[in-house]
C-alpha cells in the first residue's frame, strides 16, 4: 500500500469513478491507476469498485469505508504540510476561495486588495459559481474557503460562520410609475414584469417565499445568476428588478432607482465555510477577518473546539 494508490481511489470515487477523468487529473494513464486499485484491493482483501467489464460502475460497501479513510488521510498530509509551511514561516502558499458573481463582483473587491498588500507572497484564487457549487467545492478540498448566501450550511462536513445580513432592494429605471407610488408592497410589485436571481442564488428562496405566504403569484420573467445582467435588462424598461443591496450603487448604476425591501423579503445571511479537518493557516485567518472583522482569529477557533456553527453576528 502507498501513497499513490491512496490518491488513484480518492480521484476515481471524486471524478464519478470515470478513470479516464482521473487519470487526466493526475498526468497519468488509465491502466496505470486501474492497475494500481486492484493492487490495493488485492492487499485489502475487498473489492473497493464493482465492475462491468473493465468499466467501474459503483462504490462497494467496504469500498465506501476506504473512502472515507483515505480521504482522512489525504486531508491530513495536506495539513502536515499546511503546519510546515506556517510555522516555517513562508511567506507563500495558495489560497483558493470558491464564491458567488455577488460576492466576488461586490463583497470581495475590497477584501482582496487588502489582502494581497498585506501577504503579497500568497497567490489567491477565485472560483465562482452558483452557491452549490461553492459549496461542492469547499467540502471536497478544492477550495480552501467558501462564500455564499446558499447551500454552505446544509453541508455536514463543512464549518459555516455567519459574515453578514443583508436585504434585497427593487430597483426600476427611472420614471417608473412605482417609484412614486411611496413604499413597494408584494401586491404593487405583482402588477409588472419581475427580473430576479436564478432560484439557487442570492437569497432567491426568501423572494418566493414572501409572495407565497401572501399567496400572490409573482410574474417572474426573466432571472440571472448575477445583479448586472438584471440590472441591464431592467435599464431596458422589461420590467422591475430584485437585487441585492449590496449590488446597487446609485453613483455608477445611472438611469435606475433602487426602492428598500426589507419589510417585503426577510433578511439573507452570507456565510463563510471551511472543511471541519482542514489546518487554516495564518493568511486564512487574515482573511477571514479582513471579510468579517468580526471572525477573528480566537472566535473562529473557539467555534472550532466547540463543534458548533453559528456563532452570531
Amino acid at each position: 500500500m502507498n501513497l499513490q494508490q491512496l490518491r488513484y481511489v480518492h480521484e476515481v470515487a471524486r471524478r464519478g469513478l470515470n478513470v479516464s477523468d482521473a487519470a487526466a487529473a493526475l498526468y497519468t494513464s488509465q491502466p496505470g491507476i486501474s492497475k494500481q486499485i486492484k493492487l490495493l484491493e488485492g492487499e485489502l482483501g475487498l473489492t473497493i469498485f464493482e465492475r462491468s467489464g473493465k468499466r467501474l460502475t459503483a462504490v462497494t460497501e467496504p469500498g465506501k469505508l476506504v473512502l472515507d479513510i483515505v480521504a482522512r488521510v489525504l486531508g491530513d498530509l495536506k495539513n502536515l504540510k499546511r503546519v510546515g509551511d506556517d510555522y516555517a514561516g513562508e511567506a507563500g502558499g495558495t489560497l483558493d476561495v470558491a464564491t458567488t458573481h455577488t460576492q466576488a463582483r461586490y463583497a470581495l473587491p475590497a477584501v482582496v486588495k487588502r489582502f494581497m498588500e498585506q501577504f503579497p507572497g500568497v497567490r489567491l484564487r477565485l472560483h465562482q459559481g452558483n452557491p452549490e457549487q461553492v459549496a461542492e467545492w469547499t467540502e471536497r478540498g478544492d477550495a480552501d474557503l467558501g462564500i455564499a448566501t446558499e447551500s454552505l450550511d446544509l453541508r455536514p462536513g463543512l464549518t459555516t460562520l455567519p459574515c453578514y445580513q443583508w436585504s434585497h432592494v427593487v430597483i426600476a429605471p427611472a420614471g417608473h410609475p412605482i417609484l412614486d407610488a411611496g413604499t413597494p408592497t408584494l401586491a404593487g410589485l405583482a402588477k409588472y414584469p419581475l427580473i430576479t436571481y436564478d432560484p439557487s442564488f442570492t437569497g432567491r428562496s426568501h423572494i418566493d417565499r414572501a409572495f407565497e405566504r401572501a399567496g400572490i403569484e409573482a410574474n417572474v420573467v426573466l432571472t440571472a445568476i448575477d445583479a448586472d445582467v438584471i440590472k441591464t435588462y431592467v435599464t431596458l424598461g422589461l420590467g422591475l428588478g430584485i437585487i441585492a443591496e449590496m449590488a446597487f450603487d446609485p453613483a455608477r448604476d445611472a438611469g435606475i432607482k433602487a426602492l428598500p425591501a426589507q419589510g417585503l423579503f426577510a433578511s439573507s445571511t452570507t456565510r463563510l465555510a471551511f472543511r471541519r479537518d482542514a489546518y487554516l493557516r495564518k493568511f486564512d485567518y487574515a482573511f477571514i477577518e479582513l471579510f468579517a472583522p468580526q471572525l477573528t482569529r480566537r472566535v473562529v477557533e473557539t467555534t472550532i473546539a466547540g463543534g458548533s456553527d453559528d456563532p452570531g453576528l
